[in-house]
């Protein structure tokens, strides 16, 4: 079974006035289709790196992947014009961010903000987009769908922000889901109604899932393998029992 992703070798450098900083510095890593992989370190220890490279959004200047492969289903983003990353972002590979207020647009209603991708990537009509945002919002558990697809981000508190963001990240069935600290945010009650959430709609489609983390706590119950990355590198890497019950490098 050939794997969804390949990461080779992949080095992301930032250039600023103080020198260069390499954010990525040689990672390896694979992921098969439908497994989920937990990547955890602490702040600025480039795993949000490693995944804005994977979905080619490392902001130029200042940032470069400067080498590397990125093989997803076979074929190099690091290679792919403009347009074909445009036409997997979102469709293929779908990104859940830390705080949904920054990534959704305050002046959009929500049916609006899911239905740009379901006409744009699978070629829906308005009100074909809008029933499909309606059920997109009662599968990720939002009650009131109906009504509550023309509302606005504001009106959405935070765990029900999070869950929107789940529904557009999920509404063109990606075959990979790259969730960066999506419980940071919420209370821990909110925290575990997600991961259970994300869990079950994992399970459901068949989705392969890159959990960012600083909380060995999430992933443990939610990965089957983890890396562990410091400064750059990935230190250590094993399935989750494993490495939970006998980590073996002193950073983990």
């Amino acid at each position: 079974m050939e794997p969804l992703l390949d990461v080779r070798d992949l080095r992301t450098q930032f250039f600023t006035q103080d020198g260069v900083v390499k954010a990525v510095d040689g990672v390896s890593f694979n992921l098969m289709p439908g497994e989920t992989l937990g990547i955890v370190g602490e702040s600025g220890c480039g795993k949000s790196i490693t995944a804005l490279s994977i979905m080619r959004l490392i902001p130029s200047p200042p940032g470069k992947i400067v080498s590397g492969e990125i093989i997803f289903e076979g074929e190099d983003v690091l290679k792919m014009s403009d347009d074909e990353v445009r036409s997997i972002r979102g469709r293929k590979i779908a990104m859940i961010f830390q705080d949904p207020m920054t990534s959704l647009n305050p002046v959009l209603t929500i049916n609006r903000q899911i239905s740009e991708a379901l006409e744009l990537h699978l070629g829906m009509t308005k009100s074909q987009a809008r029933q499909r945002s309606i059920e997109l919002l009662k599968m990720v558990g939002i009650p009131n769908a109906e009504q509550r697809v023309d509302q606005y981000p504001h009106q959405f508190s935070g765990g029900m922000r999070q869950r929107v963001m789940i529904a557009m990240a999920l509404s063109c069935n990606p075959s990979l889901l790259i969730a960066d600290e999506p419980t940071t945010a919420l209370d821990v009650t909110i925290q575990a109604q997600i991961l259970d959430l994300m869990r079950n709609l994992q399970a459901e489609h068949n989705t392969a899932l890159i959990l960012i983390t600083h909380d060995l706590g999430v992933v443990a119950g939610m990965t089957d393998r983890i890396n562990v990355m410091y400064a750059g590198h990935i230190v250590e890497t094993a399935p989750t029992e494993e490495l939970i019950a006998n980590p073996k490098h002193p950073y983990t």
